[in-house]
């Protein structure tokens, strides 16, 4: 593998009490132009970092200060299917608003482009005659919390989500009602890639929105459902310049006005730092469920690593559901009898312990996750460590239930998406470890090859869960699973508040327990 183009000045932000300030001070910073996506964007977020709080509280201040020092932004905004999310439907249009509104107060001569961009992929007409008779009740439901509004609520409401106020009859009351022969359209793909790119130069991405829900610290002495472990990069160089032309073009792409070109920014240079994952609408769709992709990178520099590690491997990931990319890892382990494997999950999934959405997707993301870590444990064995993070809290002072804890503490959600291979290379990124994440959703990511960066940002990464203080054992490639097992079990086996660190063992059967298979439904749609 040739050289990639040089990345300097790489800073590793772990949660978004270091990531917010930074891209604070990067928005203050721009000269000329600011170009970014992002699946959240709230301007309400309030400010973090002492030289934004000069100039106003919020986000909101923030982009109106940007937009009246004369600096052009374009954002796209992750639009979602208004169907199955329309809390977050609503989010988007209502950023919208507030950054026209900002846009307004800064004059006739700001310069703005905002857009909420819905994936366009669409789910062929059998699945959604299939699945017609539950989206119509989630239409009706959601119909009846509209009505049970005031009627200036209900229009401010409706104005919020102009998708589901088109699938509503209007009745001359004000109230709405879904309509019943319309078979909806299902839109399967998202926009879920993180990052800015500042005046074409400074590049910040990774796995973290912006919003009050996702703010931490790395002390995470939060409630449990407001814990959010993420990481970011802010860094400078060439791949700043292909992440601006991928801004540019990837509504094109995903769209089919433009052709995937073969070597494009983030579509599979074999030494391109940036890479993405990509996908567009079926032709005649009939019975998929899902879009065609039209990049793969993240999914095969992922693979390509896996091939080359003969060490260790550490992975920080939000959900690891990927059959494939599970037998890849497998495939190595057998291959190398001194590879090692420590795997970080959060120990239940958000939309379970949070959400509390016990639906077949949940059940069915649960099994498949259940699934990939059973083949893990069969080709790895020892060589294996998968854990999860837990606060070292009383539990007679923060009673947790369920999957909301994990060896018996409130747990820590793992939101990062990190992958370091050996000390030699690293991916950060948008993608977790899933099908849809490889396949389906617009992601994004850079691949890291200097080894004096990657193994500063594995250091780090691992200091992060570790006590203070923890030995050499926990680092080095020959004896950092066997030391995290024996921490894990350790603290397993103490009181919260007397554990070392945060690492617990993952409770696998919990997840067995709870998932159950779903015939004929992608992998990629959990």
């Amino acid at each position: 593998m040739t050289q990639p183009p040089k990345i300097t000045d790489l800073r590793l932000l772990i949660t978004a009490a270091e990531a917010y300030p930074a891209l604070e001070r990067a928005f203050l910073a721009a000269e000329t132009e600011i170009s970014a996506s992002f699946l959240v964007f709230d301007l309400t977020t309030r400010l973090r970092s002492p030289e934004a709080r000069e100039i106003g509280e919020t986000w909101f201040d923030l982009i109106l200060h940007c937009l009246r020092r004369g600096v052009a932004l374009r954002f796209v905004l992750s639009d979602f299917d208004p169907a199955a999310r329309p809390e977050m439907h609503k989010g988007t249009w209502h950023s919208l608003r507030r950054f026209i509104a900002a846009a307004e107060l800064a004059g006739p001569e700001a310069r703005l482009e905002v857009k909420a961009a819905l994936h366009p992929a669409q789910t062929g007409i059998l699945p959604r005659l299939l699945l017609w008779p539950m989206i119509y009740k989630r239409l009706w439901d959601l119909a009846q919390d509209l009505n049970a509004l005031s009627a200036p609520q209900r229009s401010a409401r409706l104005r919020d989500m102009p998708a589901i106020a088109a699938r509503m009859r209007h009745a001359a009351d004000g109230t709405v009602s879904p309509r019943f022969w319309a078979l909806p359209k299902l839109y399967p793909g998202t926009h879920h890639q993180k990052l800015a790119v500042i005046d074409r130069k400074w590049l910040y991405i990774g796995g973290l929105d912006l919003d009050e829900r996702r703010y931490d610290t790395t002390g995470h002495d939060r409630p449990s459902s407001q814990t959010w472990h993420d990481v970011q990069l802010l860094l400078r160089g060439p791949v700043a310049e292909d992440a601006a032309t991928h801004l540019d073009q990837f509504l094109d792409l995903v769209s089919g006005k433009r052709r995937p070109a073969r070597r494009g920014p983030g579509q599979g240079r074999d030494t391109a730092p940036l890479l993405t994952t990509l996908s567009r609408r079926r032709r005649g769709p009939i019975a998929h469920i899902g879009p065609k992709t039209i990049s793969s990178a993240l999914y095969q520099r992922h693979i390509s690593a896996v091939s080359r590690s003969t060490r260790l491997i550490y992975l920080e990931s939000q959900y690891f559901r990927h059959v494939s990319f599970a037998r890849a890892l497998a495939r190595a382990a057998r291959r190398n009898p001194d590879l090692g494997l420590v795997l970080m999950l959060p120990g239940a999934p958000e939309e379970l312990v949070f959400e509390h959405r016990k639906g077949l997707d949940t059940r069915m993301g649960e099994w498949l996750q259940a699934r990939c870590l059973r083949i893990l444990q069969r080709s790895f064995g020892p060589r294996l460590f998968v854990g999860g993070a837990a606060q070292k809290r009383d539990p007679e002072t923060a009673i947790p239930s369920g999957r909301a804890h994990l060896s018996g503490a409130p747990l820590i959600y793992i939101h990062a998406k990190v992958s370091i291979f050996d000390e030699r290379e690293a991916i950060v990124s948008s993608a977790n470890l899933n099908g849809r994440s490889f396949r389906w959703d617009t992601e994004c990511g850079v691949h890291l090859t200097d080894p004096e960066e990657v193994a500063a940002l594995r250091q780090r990464l691992m200091q992060h869960w570790l006590p203070d203080g923890a030995g050499a054992a926990f680092f080095a490639d020959a004896t950092a699973v066997s030391a995290w097992r024996g921490l894990a079990l350790s603290n397993a086996a103490l009181a919260p508040q007397d554990r070392r660190g945060f690492v617990v063992p993952y409770d696998l059967h919990a997840a067995e327990a709870f998932g159950t298979p779903v015939p004929f439904v992608p992998e990629a749609l959990v």
